[in-house]
């Protein structure tokens, strides 16, 4: 006679040493490093930006960025867990996008412009994704103060997409069309 062993999954009601709470604090650190490194990618893409509205709309980002982390080290305080930036890939990976496209397009131009918005963009989805989660995770954790700063980023970070695609359909989309390689 064959017998069966199940494999039980150990649960516990301490949060803090629950699997999700791991995952959270992991991701947390992660999006600790993006948005660190954020603020250092903005004020090249600020200087490489040719009109004067995507130019002020990056510095003033970046104004909000330096918020995001001071919300992030508050989030970290409020589960006490020390700030700890762990590197994320795909902030990296994003970062280094738009680098190449500044590099691949004309100064000046307005090509440069909508290439700066697309990169800009795939940042900021990126974040919404990470904030939408974070948000959840921590209220499912019971981190409610947590949960009320990352809901405070996430909002900003869906007006900054919104501004971004009112910028490139305000003009910049239409007239780098016309613009020759």
């Amino acid at each position: 006679m064959a017998t069966t062993k199940t494999k039980k999954t150990e649960t516990t009601t301490n949060v803090e040493e629950s699997a999700l709470n791991e995952l959270f604090i992991d991701e947390l650190k992660d999006i600790y490093w993006a948005e660190k490194h954020l603020a250092k990618a903005l004020p090249k893409m600020a200087k490489a930006a040719t009109s004067d509205e995507l130019r002020t709309a990056i510095q003033n980002h970046l104004e909000e960025t330096e918020n995001h982390i001071t919300r992030l080290e508050d989030a970290f305080s409020s589960i006490n867990e020390k700030a700890v930036a762990v590197k994320c890939e795909a902030m990296a990976g994003l970062l280094k996008e738009g680098d190449e496209i500044v590099a691949e397009t004309e100064k000046g131009s307005l090509t440069r412009d909508a290439g700066i918005i697309s990169a800009a963009q795939k940042i900021e989805h990126y974040e919404i994704a990470s904030y939408g989660t974070l948000k959840t995770l921590a209220l499912t954790l019971g981190y409610n103060d947590a949960a009320d700063l990352l809901d405070a980023t996430l909002q900003e970070e869906k007006d900054a997409d919104s501004l971004l695609t009112q910028i490139a359909e305000g003009g910049i989309n239409d007239t780098a069309k016309t613009e020759k390689e």
